[in-house]
């Protein structure tokens, strides 16, 4: 057999096989590669703020895309600093601390709630039959509809006429519940079977008892992913704080800090300032998610168990 007609034979019929797996190993490298460009995508600028906001001003100005510090024009480094931190943590105009523990305060008591009162509507949306339930539900869902920039002046007003404008009540109450959060409830507890209440039920355990004893501890991925919902929420809410003060800086929370603190800087950006405010406020919820990450997508999951 000629060289040329030994060339153009298969690799299998000169002796030389593929492993059998060589096909889903080179998609799965492709897919991870491509996965890991997207993600590195989505993860680096939040690196260079942090980076950055460690950084001396000049050196941000001459050097935003570098992780370490750069060099000055004389030859001599520049080194990392914490003035940023220090600039933003002292403001005269803006109390960041104050905004630190607001953001807290109102995030946690609003999370606490949100998992009581939207677990308790749920529950009664996918189990107990009462006039009305088919109709408050699809207006519930209706709700969901409505963009949220419709909602601010009604309730700007509502708010003003019960006296809770630059007050915390204006930050908690009207986000102790939410339809969202009512309807993720309702289709987890509609997955759990009714056999579990019939055989409570025989057993002489009251509404209550079987809800909080029996029925909520198994829904606790879906409340874990409701509460991290809601924290996550709260925590970025710039227009709800927004519409609700108008005057009492010592209520603002972390975003409305952040937006006001870009105007002390006056038309200069002073962009140690602002990436060390944007860290402070950004961290926290970062390190949450990747905390609790697995609960919230294991949550998500049994969300669309039952339609």
């Amino acid at each position: 057999m000629s060289t040329s007609a030994v060339a153009h034979q298969p690799l299998s019929a000169r002796g030389f096989a593929l492993p059998p797996n060589t096909g889903k190993v080179v998609r799965a490298v492709v897919t991870y590669s491509i996965l890991i460009l997207f993600a590195l995508a989505m993860i680096m600028p939040f690196v260079f703020a942090v980076a950055n906001s460690f950084k001396e001003l000049p050196d941000i100005a001459a050097n935003p895309m570098r992780l370490t510090p750069g060099v000055r024009a004389d030859g001599t480094p520049y080194s990392w600093t914490l003035q940023g931190y220090e600039r933003a943590l002292n403001t005269q105009q803006i109390n960041f601390p104050r905004a630190i523990f607001n953001s807290f305060f109102i995030a946690i008591t609003v999370t606490i709630m949100r998992v009581l009162f939207n677990s308790l509507a749920g529950y009664a949306l996918a189990r107990i039959r009462f006039p009305g339930r088919g109709f408050a539900f699809a207006a519930l869902v209706g709700t969901l509809m409505v963009p949220g920039i419709v909602l601010l002046i009604p309730r700007y007003l509502i708010l003003n006429q019960l006296g809770w404008i630059d007050t915390y009540w204006a930050l908690l109450v009207p986000y102790f519940a939410d339809a969202f959060g009512i309807f993720l409830m309702k289709q987890f507890f509609e997955s759990i079977p009714r056999e579990i209440e019939e055989a409570a039920e025989i057993d002489g355990a009251s509404r209550f008892r079987m809800f909080f004893v029996i029925i909520l501890p198994m829904a606790i991925p879906a409340l874990t992913a409701m509460a991290i919902f809601a924290f996550q929420g709260t925590w970025n809410d710039f227009q709800g704080p927004l519409i609700a003060l108008n005057l009492n800086r010592d209520l603002y929370t972390l975003p409305l800090a952040l937006a006001f603190l870009r105007g002390v800087t006056g038309d200069a950006v002073q962009w140690d300032l602002m990436l060390a405010g944007s860290v402070i406020t950004t961290l926290p919820m970062a390190v949450i998610f990747f905390i609790f990450q697995r609960f919230f997508i294991e949550g998500v999951s049994y969300t669309g168990v039952k339609g």
